[in-house]
């Protein structure tokens, strides 16, 4: 695929990034404006608070990727933009800023599904290491805040849905369960440090296999998180950076409710790609920053002799160069919007 740099709007949750992709793989600029800060205090993203800071954010943001880009308007091929899922107010800033610039600009508008745009993480060239492009058939596990499912492709722009969470998303159960551990927000991390440290292993967590369905579930293992948290706090401790819990007994149980995370999401998507008779595994979504699922995933692969492709971890988490290059292949394919774009904030992927 040849095509000139693309401009790439994403603000489909709490972070502002705008990038430049050429080719739906080399990344020229990729800015990303984080409000993790502005929404720890709460312990999770407030929806209005989100749209304003993207108001706030996204011209700093394009200014500075285009700097960094060192291209012109005569250079850019189309703009990008994320229309669905996610957060409606969100959405509607980039939307609207992404139809303003192709408007005055006289640039074709392509919408792209920010799900579309994980997976598409995976086509960036990676200048720090070695990375090759997908091969198909291939399996995706996509895990964020908001999502957790599995995908097969058989051909670029083509899906078929094999799993999904039918309650809370895994990133979601993380956040959750960080919080009532007093843990700083967002949980994800916090956890994965915390587990870090254990020394003791002995806590063991529910998992929920659901039968042979490649589907997810995470609400039952956060209410056992929570009930045995109260049980062992006489139902305190349940603030951002207050706990009646040792240090040492937080990592016991950041261990053990990560490790049933990541037992069933290793083992499901494994046993899904071998189904499909997949010859490459894709790894997404802001959960793919863990490092532990990471290479319990990479072990899992290689011992099925299936290559496993996971972007780095920055391009893990929601940014404009994934956007670009899912935009890429969506303008290749000739999608086009009108200045009648709206949000989607419950825009699906993919059916069964």
């Amino acid at each position: 695929m040849t095509t000139g740099p693309i401009l790439a709007v994403e603000s489909s949750c709490d972070e502002t990034g705008i990038a430049i992709v050429e080719d739906g793989r080399r990344i020229l600029s990729n800015v990303v404006a984080s409000q993790v800060a502005m929404h720890a205090a709460s312990g999770g993203i407030v929806p209005e608070v989100a749209a304003r800071a993207h108001l706030r954010w996204i011209v700093p943001t394009l200014d500075e990727a285009w700097a960094a880009a060192g291209v012109t308007w005569n250079d850019i091929e189309a703009v990008a933009v994320t229309e669905g899922p996610g957060l409606a107010g969100s959405l509607l800033v980039g939307i609207n800023f992404a139809k303003t610039l192709a408007y005055v600009h006289g640039k074709p508008l392509v919408p792209v599904n920010h799900l579309e745009g994980h997976l598409y993480a995976a086509w960036l060239a990676d200048e720090t290491r070695e990375l090759p492009e997908p091969i198909f058939p291939l399996v995706a596990l996509i895990v964020s805040g908001g999502h957790t499912f599995l995908v097969e492709m058989r051909d670029h722009l083509q899906y078929r849905l094999l799993g999904e969470t039918v309650d809370d998303a895994a990133g979601e159960a993380f956040d959750k369960v960080g919080r009532l551990l007093g843990l700083p927000y967002p949980g994800g991390p916090e956890i994965m440090k915390a587990a870090a440290t254990a020394t003791n292993h002995d806590v063991v967590f529910p998992r929920a296999w659901l039968g042979e369905t490649f589907d997810f579930s995470f609400s039952g293992l956060k209410t056992a998180a929570r009930r045995t948290i109260a049980t062992e706090t006489d139902g305190t401790g349940t603030s951002i950076g207050e706990t009646a819990l040792s240090p040492d007994r937080v990592a016991e149980l950041a261990y053990g409710f990560q490790e049933s995370v990541i037992d069933v999401l290793v083992t499901k998507t494994l046993r899904a790609a071998l189904a499909a008779g997949a010859r490459s595994i894709v790894l997404g979504g802001g959960v793919a920053a863990n490092r532990v699922l990471r290479d319990r995933l990479a072990a899992g692969a290689a011992a099925s002799g299936i290559p496993l492709v996971v972007p780095r971890p920055s391009l893990c988490t929601d940014n404009g160069a994934m956007i670009g290059a899912a935009g890429a292949r969506r303008m290749e394919a000739g999608a086009r919007a009108g200045l009648d774009l709206d949000a989607r904030p419950s825009l699906p992927l993919a059916r069964r």
